[in-house]
């Protein structure tokens, strides 16, 4: 592509729109926060008062939206600002993403990548990130032209990241005990639904996990899959969770256990309460030495993962000294 036919097609700069799930700032915030999650179902006090007591277990915020900052800021430093604009949306919570896509039309962006900060596609999580990006362009009467990166699932750096975390776990034991860990992956479960839509969550979870124990070295009876912090309605949800998981492990006689998140790439409520305090009690209670090394977070490896995307999608709107990796750029 030419400079003048890539300058009358695309405008530069691109946008990036990185987006999240969103959490609460404050206690005060979680009726709203809760509201919005449960798409105006009423919030029982049953259910107020236990959600309440995990935030205030974590320090009575999520930490989602500063980890979530700091993952756009490494990312908007390694792309640079000189093509690509970025920003941040929460899905259900402020910034709200049909506000940050009403910022985008305001400030002149006509083609836009956005993904995710989820590594795995669902009808139920990744198209609702979308499927809000299509509201606000309705709701704020605008045109932008959005090339979604739908999963990255099996990305080579995201998977070298992940195994990275098991090498973390296991050093937490002598070298002479390794053998006798069993590491447990695990993410947010969805209705058992999706299974009959088709969806393709379970597959890609369980794809990802096989992958980075392949990194890891792991042989298949080190490791197993579980779910975990399944939602609060009536419906089936997909298994089996993690507080049954660990005692099924125990009766194996499995005393070590390493947690690895992989369907979560950042510090919030899920892993923070649900892996830290409450499946921590049960192993202790079981006798077990639950290890959970630290998220993703602003790992280097990560952040390249998405920048590695971001460059590939935006090949076809700019010249391709543009999309190089910036260590090729001068070369």
């Amino acid at each position: 592509m030419s400079d003048s036919s890539y300058t009358a097609s695309v405008q530069t700069p691109i946008g990036v729109l990185i987006m999240a799930y969103g959490g609460p700032n404050s206690l005060d915030e979680l009726p709203g926060y809760l509201a919005d999650i449960r798409s105006g179902r009423p919030t029982t006090p049953e259910v107020l008062a236990e959600i309440t007591h995990n935030y205030s277990q974590i320090g009575g915020k999520s930490p989602l939206l500063a980890i979530s900052s700091q993952q756009v800021a490494g990312i908007a430093a390694r792309l640079g600002s000189d093509q690509f604009r970025f920003y941040l949306g929460m899905r259900h919570w402020a910034p709200w993403i049909e506000e940050v896509v009403g910022q985008m039309i305001a400030d002149g962006i006509t083609h836009a990548i956005s993904v995710v900060l989820a590594p795995h596609y669902s009808q139920l999580s990744i198209a609702k990130y979308q499927g809000k990006i299509a509201d606000g362009l309705e709701m704020y009467h605008g045109q932008i032209e959005f090339d979604h990166i739908a999963s990255y699932h099996d990305a080579p750096k995201l998977i070298e990241a992940l195994a990275n975390r098991v090498a973390m776990g296991l050093a937490e034991w002598p070298a002479t005990e390794q053998d006798q860990v069993h590491v447990v992956f695990s993410a947010h479960s969805l209705p058992t639904r999706i299974l009959k839509m088709g969806d393709p969550y379970d597959a890609q979870l369980r794809e990802t996990a096989q992958l980075v124990a392949s990194r890891a070295g792991l042989p298949n009876d080190r490791w197993s899959w579980s779910y975990q912090s399944a939602g609060r309605s009536p419906e089936p949800w997909l298994g089996p969770q993690l507080e049954e998981h660990l005692p099924e492990l125990a009766k194996q006689g499995i005393k070590n256990v390493i947690s690895i998140p992989i369907g979560f790439v950042s510090d919030h409520v899920e892993i923070l309460f649900d892996i830290d305090i409450e499946a921590q009690k049960i192993a202790h209670e079981l006798g077990m030495r639950l290890v959970r090394p630290p998220a993703l977070n602003d790992d280097p490896l990560y952040l390249e993962t998405l920048v590695d995307l971001i460059q590939t999608r935006a090949a076809a709107w700019l010249p391709a000294a543009q999309t190089a990796p910036v260590g090729e750029r001068e070369a």
